[in-house]
């Protein structure tokens, strides 16, 4: 093969290998092995700057020892001039130069009549790098090094780009690292005890179950109706305990349709069933070393509660399709909206599972049995609700009051929903009580809508009852004393006479705050008689 095919060989394989991997110290030795092969060069060397010296990075034909004794200041020798000035520099024999150090000892004095040294600077864009240099054997005085120089430039563009590529993949990695351990401190913070809004007594309790269990691997099982804030006590337990820097991996039992529950939680092999082209991992192999929130256990089917029980017990299972046994350090905490031990009595829940995950037990009490802590979540809901759609909303003292007198059944859920609501929609900087929903300033005649069959979804009213023809108009002829007269037809009239009111009479804003479609309301507005003009 002659010299200039020899070249393009190079070239080549060593383009290929810089491209193969981001692991530049391995890739640079390859890449000088490559050179020494095709090209027959004795030693070569790549030195990257570091600070205000020269480091050898990666070399081939010079031992361990050698290498570390490869430092050169900038403008020391050869490689520090070529460094310092970025132009190549060509010794012809080494043997003849002064400035040629030898720092590393590699080349014997009865050697050096035999040698050429080739120094090219390492360039991306108009940085320098570092040097590429190689000692070139030859048999008499008249080689020309001109063609031997030319390939090294090449080559050192290469390795230039190689490692600017490589600093940049190192420095977003670092940076990514950076980024999660500052999200780690800022998840621990958020969810310590004290950032959790409520102060009243039964939170009181609540709190100090989760300080006693936060530090041990115990099994919690958070129970209590739906929007009390379980995923928050649970993500508290996580990050005041000692596997707050690992994994907290949050899984709904009653998200996920039945065939798919187990592979999502314990994973599948390629090949386990038709589509699993590739081997995934569980949630539990991805909760390994620290904690897996598995909420709304209660929905999981009896035919899966026995290998979540296996996981409980021996901390081990198989992926679907799977033989290897794999085992996991995971610490799991369960959440639930229905009574499990009625559940166990019914047979829905398997008993043994039961008391495997009733190990330490956490009950969320509703709001309704926290009215002290409804002030401080109003304040704390519009404050962030302001900030983020950049008003000023604020509530009366009497629309304040109306929300605490309101037993709230959606619980936490259903006050922020309700605050972003008010921010968002709200006309008016100030809200008082007749601008609050209707089901919250009048929950007595929602109650008394709702027994008569009636559901009331915001201002939108449908029928419930089977059969039901039209909408009563009239209250029953006979009431017991003190309940509500007031009819479902002006209920829903109020309703839309306060929307068009709050929209100008504008039918489209209107229906938008009303949840219903521009030409409903004008077919309401016709059916009852509303006019701009009404009182």
């Amino acid at each position: 093969m002659d010299k200039r095919s020899l070249e393009l060989n190079a070239l080549y394989e060593i383009s290929k290998i810089l491209g193969s991997s981001l692991n530049l110290d391995k890739t640079l030795k390859n890449a000088m092995k490559v050179l020494s092969m095709f090209l027959d060069m004795k030693r070569g060397t790549v030195a990257l700057k570091d600070d205000n010296e020269l480091v050898i990075k990666a070399a081939h034909g010079l031992t361990l020892d050698e290498i570390k004794l490869g430092r050169y200041k900038l403008g020391e020798g050869i490689m520090g001039q070529v460094a310092k000035s970025g132009y190549p520099i060509v010794i012809p024999n080494v043997g003849d130069e002064p400035l040629f150090l030898n720092k590393t000892g590699s080349r014997l004095d009865i050697d050096k009549e035999n040698i050429a040294f080739l120094c090219v600077p390492i360039l991306f864009k108009t940085e320098i790098l570092g040097v590429l240099s190689v000692d070139r054997l030859f048999s008499s005085a008249t080689i020309s090094l001109d063609e031997d120089l030319r390939l090294l430039k090449i080559i050192a563009s290469l390795i230039g780009q190689s490692v600017q590529l490589s600093r940049k993949v190192e420095q977003e990695r670092l940076e990514l690292i950076a980024q999660r351990e500052a999200l780690k401190i800022e998840l621990k913070g958020r969810y310590r005890i004290k950032n959790i809004v409520g102060s009243s007594n039964v939170m009181q309790e609540v709190y100090e179950s989760v300080y006693r269990v936060s530090p041990s691997k115990a099994t919690v099982l958070l129970m209590g109706e739906s929007g009390t804030g379980k995923e928050l006590i649970a993500r508290a337990i996580h990050y005041m305990g000692p596997r707050a820097d690992e994994p907290f991996v949050k899984f709904n039992c009653a998200s996920i349709p039945e065939g798919l529950l187990e592979t999502e939680l314990f994973g599948h092999e390629k090949g386990a069933f038709t589509g699993a082209a590739n081997a995934r991992k569980g949630r539990f192999e991805l909760a390994n070393r620290g904690t897996i929130f598995l909420d709304e256990i209660a929905d999981l089917t009896l035919s899966l509660q026995p290998k979540i029980l296996r996981v409980l017990q021996e901390r081990e299972f198989e992926r679907i399709g799977g033989e290897k046994t794999i085992k996991v350090d995971v610490r799991v905490i369960a959440a639930t909206s229905r009574d499990l031990e009625n559940l166990v009595a019914e047979r829905q829940f398997r008993e043994d599972l039961f008391y495997r995950l009733n190990v330490v037990p956490i009950f969320m009490p509703p709001l309704r049995n926290r009215k002290d802590d409804i002030i401080d979540l109003v304040e704390h809901f519009l404050d962030k609700f302001n900030k983020e759609n950049l008003r000023d909303i604020k509530l009366t003292r009497d629309a304040v009051n109306v929300m605490v007198a309101y037993s709230w059944p959606g619980n936490v859920r259903e006050l922020e929903n309700t605050i972003e609501r008010i921010v968002i929609m709200s006309p008016e900087e100030v809200v008082k009580p007749e601008d609050l929903p209707l089901n919250i300033r009048e929950p007595r005649l929602i109650e008394c809508v709702k027994a008569e069959g009636i559901k009331i979804n915001g201002a939108k009213a449908e029928s419930l009852k089977a059969g039901t023809a039209h909408e009563a108009e009239t209250a029953p002829a006979s009431q017991p004393q003190g309940q509500s007269t007031t009819t479902l037809s002006q209920v829903e009239r109020t309703q839309i006479i306060e929307a068009l009111s709050k929209a100008n009479w504008v039918h489209a804003k209107a229906a938008k705050l009303l949840g219903i479609t521009p030409r409903q309301i004008g077919y309401k507005v016709k059916k009852y008689g509303i006019r701009q003009d009404i009182s």
